[in-house]
């Protein structure tokens, strides 16, 4: 049997290489206005912080515990969020995530998923904290 060889950067979009690498949004934000944490099949866990300004978010960092995979689309959420107003942040799909890096191997979708559970948990977190805003006191 002849081995098939396997070009890991040769495989893979700049795109996804891009955030796959990628270590400046890892960071456990300190009293973020909105916290979602969700660990997948896969025993990866992935926790999202989010800062928001004036109904935007203004910036979305997290701690990945977890495969190259999982981090490249934490790193792809945070990018197509960044400045989007709250509403539009809901319409970011794991399907959206997977386009973006272009090379997301397909045994590896349920890290797009992964990630954006952890994203929606943060912003319904966002939206409890809004209503009632003495509960971040104890985040």
């Amino acid at each position: 049997m002849e081995k098939e060889d396997f070009d890991f950067l040769q495989e893979h979009s700049l795109k996804f290489l891009e955030m796959a690498f990628r270590t400046d949004r890892h960071e456990r934000m300190a009293h973020p206005d909105g916290y979602g944490k969700k660990t997948g099949v896969c025993g990866d866990t992935v926790e999202i912080f989010l800062s928001v300004r004036n109904e935007h978010l203004d910036s979305v960092s997290f701690e990945v515990n977890g495969c190259m995979n999982t981090n490249a689309c934490a790193n792809t959420i945070a990018h197509l969020a960044e400045g989007k107003t709250l509403e539009e942040a809901w319409e970011i799909t794991p399907e959206k995530v997977a386009e973006y890096l272009e090379t997301l191997p397909p045994d590896h979708i349920h890290c797009s998923e992964l990630v954006a559970g952890a994203f929606y948990l943060a912003l319904t977190n966002h939206r409890e904290l809004k209503q009632k805003p003495w509960k971040k006191l104890y985040q």
